[in-house]
């Protein structure tokens, strides 16, 4: 038998609580299953189970929990429920007599079967609270929950997209919350973490001349954003300096068994999220930014999974056209590293003896002095700026 428990879906978070589950006690689970929603100063959180069995002694819902907390136990496929110690006449030379099945009640019990008769099969009484709350119809929504159940999520993001430029909660998620457990973190960081910081200006006009290149013949729906590629050398740029991904825990670094990109992503009611896009340097770039846009908007309508906020290696911060010429970031424990990017802006350039106006990029290097020095952290904006001069091969 194993437990699960309450997940730590970032630094920052120190309790939660289960606003629904999305399983039943006696259901057979799978490494992978969305199987709870767990509700965080971040909003509302499908939490993935990467244990396989059956599942019991589910813990009760709304329920402020801290981390590390027992959500419920999981037995392994084929294993009883202990029915106490064996009885005293039994002897170890006695041939082992076929013992009965454990009760059938268990598992296969017809009285809580997933029939059409229930209510709860396609929407839980959180859902149906939320609804209430956020003045939807419930039953006009496809749930994406077990066997079509509708969730939390399924709920705000209909009426996020009811009401665009809506915040997605106004119940569970305070942004007052957020900004307080960003704090604690960020305190952490700072106090804790020997920071060095390095910058580099970068010619962005063979990305752009690409991009437009690229762009000017698709659907608005099929273009690349400046931010795509960015994203993308970031990856290409770790792949070369790997010491920048991954974390330090224990007194020690682990590298990151892939490069799982951590996207800043600013919420509409105030705060931040950072989920991960797994294996950045592996995607295309119109796959890349296909997730990418899945993510924003999940995010933004609390529809992230418990796995996209604890996976990332590396956290990457882009103000976009509309913000700053730099940034300077707080590294993300127990990751090693933050890349920041300003606003792409036209500036004097010399290319080949000659001045010229070219569009310039400010990219910045916060990292860990415990993992790297500034020799491996140039290396790696050396990496990232030619990576932008081919934007072609990304």
């Amino acid at each position: 038998m194993a437990d699960f428990r309450m997940p730590a879906l970032g630094a920052d978070m120190d309790t939660g609580k289960v606003v629904q589950w999305l399983v039943s006690p006696g259901d057979t689970v799978r490494s992978g299953d969305v199987i709870a929603v767990v509700e965080t100063h971040k909003g509302a959180i499908d939490v993935e189970c990467f244990l396989e069995g059956v599942i019991d002694d589910l813990a009760a819902l709304d329920v402020e929990l801290p981390v590390g907390a027992l959500l419920a136990h999981v037995r392994a496929p084929g294993e009883a429920i202990a029915t106490g110690p064996a009885p005293a006449c039994a002897t170890a030379a006695a041939p082992p007599a076929p013992r009965p099945a454990p009760p059938a009640s268990e598992v296969t019990l017809p009285a809580a079967p997933a029939s059409p008769s229930s209510d709860r099969a396609r929407i839980s009484p959180a859902a149906r609270r939320r609804a209430k709350e956020l003045g939807v119809d419930p039953t006009r929504l496809q749930g994406t929950g077990t066997d079509g159940a509708l969730t939390v999520a399924d709920v705000e993001l209909a009426a996020v997209r009811r009401a665009p430029g809506a915040p997605s909660r106004k119940g569970g998620f305070d942004p007052a919350q957020m900004r307080l457990a960003i704090a604690a973190a960020m305190s952490r960081s700072k106090r804790e973490i020997p920071h060095y910081y390095l910058t580099a200006t970068i010619d962005f006009g063979p990305a752009s001349a690409w991009l437009a290149a690229y762009n000017g013949c698709r659907d608005p729906a099929d273009r690349l954003l400046p931010a795509v590629l960015l994203l993308k050398a970031t990856a290409v740029a770790l792949a070369e300096v790997p010491q920048l991904n991954g974390f330090h825990e224990d007194g020690a670094y682990r590298p990151g068994a892939g490069i799982h990109v951590g996207w800043a992503i600013a919420l509409r009611g105030g705060g931040l999220v950072a989920p991960a896009l797994r294996d950045a340097d592996r995607l295309p770039l119109p796959a890349l930014m296909a997730s990418l846009r899945d993510l924003i908007g999940r995010a933004r309508a609390s529809g992230l999974r418990s796995s996209e906020l604890t996976d990332p290696t590396i956290t990457v911060t882009s103000l976009g056209d509309r913000g700053a010429e730099s940034v300077l970031g707080v590294i993300y424990p127990p990751q090693v590293a933050i890349v920041g990017f300003g606003r792409v802006v036209e500036r004097p350039w010399v290319v080949d003896g000659a001045l010229v106006v070219r569009p310039l990029v400010v990219a910045t290097l916060a990292a860990d002095h415990r993992c790297s020095d500034g020799r491996l952290g140039g290396q790696f904006l050396a990496a990232l700026d030619r990576a932008l001069q081919s934007p072609e091969q990304l």
